[in-house]
């Protein structure tokens, strides 16, 4: 029998998605089976002639050109004709995301993206690091809506993380004050989730990850191997480790520097993140290292639960990614830093080919009076072969959010530039849920100084567990 899905909705015009690689091929089937649309106005903006085949199985539009500088709006401009509307899904690397946002907002096209992108080159070509990390990317787009507040809806940054994880911190901070007995009114804004949060003596945030996910056959050496876009690892992996940076912070890295323009929630530090490890916990492993990579949802959450003038702030998290991926991706990471340079194939774990392992993401709220809460998906590949076809756990994890994020935009159209901090969060998770699989709460009273080899002296402060100076890794 087949499963009837929820339709949430009519998008009305073109539905255009720009990037075909793993996301943009397990997102395609959320949007056919959750909206009703003409699907002859369904098309895919993709260069690699590789997605023709699949794309014309499915009698849907291939653009098989690259968007560039000199061209994305010629080429945007003939898919989303004026007075039409549509719904514009890009999920591309190599791509300005905030080109592509004010085009389509000038056109009055929904806009959704799972990452501030800039255009090909910037992550390699650019050389000051501090131009090159997400804060300056995230405060663009931050400057471009505080210039042009309200109008056509545009969701940045809405895939797993970030994206999900921020709807996670607020359901972790619900749950946390359920289970500490605070009887307090559900917040109503942003300066009353940032009140719980300091109320409640949570002092910062690991987006922490283990992905588990592995196939029989080895790694092949000089291939790098993921479970979602080798590209985009590697890009970001290359970018300064960054972080939110808190209030309780009582230590300041040597090789750190901050920005004393635009939100000044976070710092970035002269290392690359995927080279940066840091302690820290989840439900399957326990404590482990995770890397230190640099993600638009270390600043954007540190930001949203800032209290008090941004230079002096009364309080502010820390937060940023604790990311354990793939065995295989780690050893990648480990091969291609040691040789100086990219490995030259690029693989993605195909849901047919993982036997085992999970995808487990979510939010660990520490330093509160039960030490810490880890909030979030546990999703295996086994169990997303059953829920929706072409992706990996991990994919499904981004592909879902992204559909909970057109959702909102949908029924919310005329909201201008959003972060998903700023959206309804239990709208997108009742959207989201389905695809997630077990979505936990979990406590646990390991803290960084734990598990430490006691043989070698380390640069840690004993006064507080959860001070970065003893998250970071020496």
């Amino acid at each position: 029998m087949r499963t009837q899905y929820p339709v949430y909705g009519r998008i009305d015009g073109p539905i255009v998605i720009i990037g075909f690689g793993s996301i943009g091929r397990g997102t395609l089937p959320l949007i056919e089976r959750h909206f009703d649309f003409d699907a002859e106005k369904l098309c895919v903006v993709e260069p690699d002639p590789a997605a023709s085949t699949f794309l014309a199985q499915r009698d849907i539009t291939h653009v098989q050109e690259a968007l560039t500088p000199q061209n994305y709006r010629e080429v945007l401009g003939r898919l989303f004709p004026e007075g039409q509307g549509g719904f514009c899904v890009n999920l591309s690397v190599d791509t300005s995301s905030l080109d592509l946002m004010k085009f389509c907002r000038e056109r009055g096209v929904l806009y959704i993206d799972t990452v501030v992108e800039p255009w090909a080159g910037f992550y390699f070509e650019t050389t000051d690091n501090a131009q090159r990390t997400n804060y300056a990317l995230r405060q663009k787009v931050r400057d471009e809506k505080a210039a042009n507040p309200g109008g056509t809806t545009a969701v940045s940054c809405c895939g797993a993380n970030p994206g999900m994880v921020s709807w996670f911190v607020k359901e972790a901070l619900t749950t946390l004050a359920r289970d500490t007995g605070r009887v307090t009114p559900a917040p109503a804004n942003r300066a009353d989730w940032a009140t719980l949060m300091r109320d409640l003596g949570v002092k910062g945030v690991h987006i922490a990850e283990r992905d588990t996910q592995a196939r029989r056959r080895p790694r092949p050496r000089g291939t790098f191997v993921n479970t979602w876009s080798v590209e985009g690892f590697i890009a970001e992996g290359f970018q300064p480790a960054e972080l939110g940076w808190g209030t309780h912070e009582t230590w300041f890295p040597e090789n750190g520097h901050s920005f004393d323009t635009g939100c000044q929630s976070g710092i970035w530090l002269a290392r690359p993140g995927a080279i940066t490890r840091v302690h820290t916990w989840c439900p399957t492993p326990g404590p482990q290292f995770g890397f230190l990579v640099t993600h638009n949802e270390a600043i954007s959450i540190s930001d949203y639960y800032t209290l008090g003038d941004v230079s002096a702030p009364e309080f502010r998290p820390t937060c940023h990614y604790a990311y354990h991926p793939c065995d295989d991706a780690v050893l990648s990471l480990h091969e291609m830093f040691g040789s100086g340079r990219q490995q030259s194939v690029h693989e993605i774990l195909d849901e047919s080919e993982i036997v085992e392992g999970i995808d487990e993401l979510g939010v660990l709220l520490y330093g509160h009076e039960r030490n810490a809460l880890w909030y979030g998906s546990r999703l295996s590949n086994e169990e997303t072969r059953q829920l929706a076809p072409y992706q990996n756990a991990t994919g499904l994890q981004v592909t879902s959010a992204v559909l909970a994020g057109m959702v909102w935009a949908l029924e919310n159209p005329q909201a201008g530039i959003v972060e998903t901090d700023e959206m309804d969060h239990a709208r997108c998770l009742e959207v989201q849920r389905p695809y997630l699989g077990p979505v936990e709460a979990h406590y646990t009273d390991w803290t960084p100084l734990q598990d430490r080899w006691e043989h070698f002296e380390e640069d840690i402060d004993p006064s507080d567990p959860w001070l970065f100076r003893n998250v970071l890794a020496s």
